[in-house]
């Protein structure tokens, strides 16, 4: 259901989205009044060619990035105001993963938030074998990260972020440099995550596997959402739309 370009929902609602456009300091509108809902629980994929906004739209989720105008609301409070809590409930693994990954040892860099934080020694370790054992790295905790492959990284950086325990995980072209075994097992841990309730928010123009998981297809073009709803839905207008999604299936 469409109105005001903007897709309603049922369900329990986790960010709202009014009217935000952002401007870059070079002048650049990256995006121009983009309205979006999305509820607890949903997988969105934000998808569109380099340039579309989408990448951008991610940044504003927790605060890295500012809108030029409008507002977006966590749990009905402004991110701009509440960026610790923020940061705590959304979760980013960015699209370089080296960039995210700061320990001597796979272990460590898991452990480098919940420790950032203060958390108890007990509850430090808790979570942090938990994460490992999520994305089945618990066998390499004290390898070094440099060591790993690129799926490893990858999911080493969502480890990480799922130490924090979000509610949130938002994934900024998940798949970049990747080869197949990699694309694989980043999906299986997208599928672990959205069985287990996390709320997902994809931004990829690569749509392979992630549409069979997807609740919802956004498609941003020059900074505007252009289509918004079921991904068969979506997909079944796609003319015009410059959305690739070559042969990789994650099984």
């Amino acid at each position: 259901m469409f109105k005001n370009n903007r897709y309603t929902t049922t369900n329990n609602e986790i960010i709202t989205i009014t009217n935000l456009s952002h401007r870059y300091t070079d002048g650049t509108l990256a995006l121009e009044d983009i309205n979006l809902n999305i509820s607890a629980g949903e997988f969105v994929i934000l998808a569109g060619p380099n340039g579309s906004g989408k990448s951008t739209l991610l940044k504003h989720l927790n605060g890295l990035l500012t809108p030029t105008q409008g507002d977006l609301l966590l749990q009905g409070k402004p991110i701009r105001k509440n960026l610790r809590q923020t940061r705590k409930l959304v979760g980013m693994v960015f699209q370089d993963a080296d960039s995210q990954i700061v320990g001597e040892t796979v272990w460590d860099d898991v452990a480098f938030g919940p420790r950032n934080l203060a958390y108890a020694k007990p509850l430090v370790e808790q979570r942090v074998a938990a994460a490992l054992e999520t994305v089945g790295l618990s066998h390499l905790s004290e390898k070094p990260p440099y060591l790993l492959s690129g799926g490893e990284k990858r999911r080493l950086a969502i480890a990480g972020v799922l130490a924090m325990q979000p509610l949130v995980v938002a994934f900024d072209e998940p798949f970049s440099n990747l080869d197949l075994p990699g694309t694989r097992q980043v999906l299986k841990q997208m599928q672990h995550l959205s069985n287990a309730a996390h709320t997902l928010i994809v931004a990829s123009h690569e749509l392979a596997g992630l549409v069979q998981m997807a609740t919802r297809l956004v498609v941003l073009s020059h900074g505007r959402i252009v289509r918004n709803g079921r991904p068969d839905v979506v997909l079944a207008d796609a003319d015009g739309l410059d959305l690739k999604w070559p042969n990789m299936m994650c099984s």
